[in-house]
C-alpha cells in the first residue's frame, strides 16, 4: 500500500517522497490532478497527500477541491491530506468538513506529517480487511439463506454462523442433538432450523418443558394415559412421544428434568417403546429428538443431579447457541427486526444514541429481553426517534468504566487479542478528539458505531464514564 503524493512543485514531491520512505513508506509522485487520478485508479494507493493549487496564477484552492471531490468519487474511503498555504486554508478546511482526513500548513511538521501518514495507511489496511471479511461474510449467509429454510433467523455474527451452518448441516443424520446456551439466546428457533431441514421436516415437530412437568404429571404427559388411568382421566390421552411419530420431539429444558423423569425417558430413548399409563401395551414409536438446556450438563453428572448415560443418549451432536453478549453484530439487526413487528402503523426508528446503548448494554436476558424492551420502546416512546430512556437503558451507562468490568466480562466480550499499540493509539486519539462520544470518532475513523465497538473490544479500549451535570 503506497502514499501518493500530489504537487506541481518537483522539490516539494521529492522532500515528501524522502521522508516517508525513509520512515518505510513506499510513495508515488504525480505533478497534476489528472496525473494523480490515474495512479488511484491502476496503483494501491492508501493515502493521498495533495496540493491545493497547480497553477502559479491560482491561490483559491479551487483546483485541489476538484482533486478531492474526484478522488471522493473514485473512492470515498481514500483518507486525503491537504498541503496548504494561507490563501487556501479556508478552502482545507471545508474539504476536511466534507471528509478529509487533515491539513498540513507549509512548512509542515516532519514528525507529525509520518505519524499521521501512518496512522491513516494502518486504518485504511485495516478498513479494507473489515470490508473483505464482510463481504465475505455476508456472502456466506446469503449462499447459506439460499440452500436452507432459517425459519426468518436475523443474524450477522460470526458465533451465530457457525451455530446454523452446524445445525443444517446435521439436520438429515436423523441423529439426536443437544442444544445449549442461555436463556433467552434462541436455542428453540434453532431447533426450529434443524427441523425444517432434516427429512422429518413435512412431519409433526412437538415441543414440551420437560423441566416444567412434575413427577405425576409427566408420565401422562410424555407417554399418554388411558381413560380411568388416574382421577379425572375420563378420556383416552394422547402423549408427546406418540403425538410425534415420525416426526421430531423438542426436550426444552431437559437440565431440570427430575431423576424420575430422566429415568424415564432413558428408556424410551433406548428401545423406542412405552407404555400409556393405565395399559399394558407396548407401543413402539420414531421419534428424532431435539433437547435444549442452559445447564452445564457436565457439572450436573459431577455432582449426581443428571445420568451420564442419558446425557450421551441426548448428546450425539451439541449445537451451542452463544449468548447476546457475545453476538454484538446482531443487536441493532434483531433490535430492528422486532421494532418493525411491533411497531404498528407508527413511524419509529431508533435514534443514534439508542443505538450506542442497545450495543452496549449486556443482555443477561438476551434476545428475548431485546425484544422486550423493544416493545417497550414502542409503547412509551413519545415521538418518532426511540432514546435510551424508551428502551429502559441509561445512555450514561453505555460506556461502563474498566474497574466496573471484570476481567472475565473483558475476555468473554472479546473474540480476538489486541493487536498493534498504533491502532490503539489511532482509536484512542480519535475518542479524546470526540471527546467520548463513540459516534463521532466513528464518523472521523471512516467506521460505523458497530465496528468502533468492536475495535475498541478487541483491543481492550474502555471509555471513562462522565459524570452527569
Amino acid at each position: 500500500m503506497k502514499v501518493l503524493i500530489v504537487d506541481d512543485q518537483e522539490a516539494v514531491r521529492t522532500a515528501l517522497s524522502l521522508l516517508l520512505e525513509l520512515n518505510g513508506m513506499q510513495c508515488l509522485t504525480a505533478q497534476s490532478p489528472e496525473q494523480a487520478l490515474d495512479l488511484i485508479r491502476t496503483e494501491d494507493v492508501g493515502v493521498v497527500i495533495q496540493d491545493m493549487n497547480f497553477t502559479k496564477d491560482t491561490t483559491s484552492g479551487e483546483e485541489g477541491a476538484q482533486l478531492f471531490a474526484d478522488t471522493r468519487a473514485l473512492d470515498p474511503d481514500l483518507p486525503v491530506i491537504l498541503i496548504t498555504a494561507w490563501t487556501s486554508l479556508e478552502t482545507a478546511v471545508k474539504l476536511v468538513k466534507q471528509g478529509a482526513a487533515d491539513y498540513i500548513a507549509k512548512p509542515w511538521d516532519d514528525q507529525k506529517l509520518v505519524v499521521t501518514v501512518q496512522n491513516l495507511l494502518a486504518l485504511f489496511r485495516a478498513r479494507r480487511e473489515n470490508l473483505s471479511r464482510s463481504t465475505r461474510e455476508a456472502r456466506a449467509r446469503s449462499e447459506l439463506s439460499n440452500s436452507y429454510d432459517l425459519c426468518g433467523v436475523v443474524y450477522k455474527s460470526a458465533g451465530m454462523h457457525q451455530a446454523i451452518t452446524l445445525a443444517v448441516n446435521v439436520a438429515r443424520s436423523d441423529v439426536p442433538v443437544l442444544i445449549t446456551g442461555p436463556n433467552g439466546s434462541g436455542k428453540e428457533k434453532v431447533a426450529e432450523i434443524v427441523q425444517a431441514n432434516s427429512r422429518r421436516k413435512d412431519k409433526p415437530f412437538v415441543r414440551v418443558n420437560a423441566g416444567a412437568l412434575p413427577d405425576q404429571l409427566l408420565e401422562a404427559e410424555l407417554f399418554g394415559a388411558e381413560a380411568g388411568a388416574f382421577t379425572g382421566a375420563t378420556k383416552l390421552r394422547i402423549g408427546r412421544f406418540e403425538a410425534a411419530h415420525q416426526g421430531t420431539l423438542f426436550l426444552d429444558e431437559i437440565g431440570n428434568l427430575s431423576a424420575a423423569g430422566q429415568m424415564r425417558l432413558l428408556r424410551v430413548l433406548q428401545t423406542g417403546e412405552f407404555e400409556r399409563l393405565g395399559s399394558s401395551t407396548t407401543k413402539k414409536v420414531d421419534v428424532r429428538v431435539i433437547s435444549a438446556t442452559n445447564a452445564d450438563l457436565k457439572a450436573e453428572i459431577t455432582a449426581g443431579r443428571f445420568r451420564e448415560d442419558l446425557y450421551f443418549r441426548l448428546n450425539v451432536i451439541e449445537l451451542s447457541v452463544p449468548a447476546l453478549s457475545r453476538r454484538i453484530d446482531d443487536i441493532v439487526p434483531l433490535a430492528e427486526r422486532f421494532l418493525e413487528i411491533h411497531k404498528g402503523d407508527r413511524e419509529l426508528a431508533f435514534g443514534g444514541e439508542a443505538l450506542d446503548a442497545l450495543e452496549q448494554h449486556e443482555w443477561p436476558g438476551n434476545v428475548r429481553e431485546l425484544e422486550n424492551r423493544v416493545q417497550r420502546a414502542v409503547l412509551v416512546a413519545p415521538s418518532s426517534t426511540i432514546r435510551p430512556t424508551d428502551l429502559g437503558l441509561d445512555a450514561s451507562a453505555a460506556a461502563a468504566p474498566a474497574q466496573d468490568r471484570t476481567p472475565d466480562d473483558r475476555a468473554r466480550r472479546a473474540s480476538v487479542p489486541p493487536p498493534a499499540s498504533d491502532e490503539r493509539d489511532l482509536v484512542e486519539s480519535a475518542l479524546v478528539r470526540a471527546r467520548g462520544v463513540v459516534s463521532l470518532a466513528a464518523t472521523e475513523l471512516g467506521l460505523s458505531r458497530q465496528a468502533l465497538y468492536r475495535r475498541m473490544q478487541r483491543l481492550g479500549i474502555e471509555l471513562e464514564r462522565r459524570p452527569r451535570t
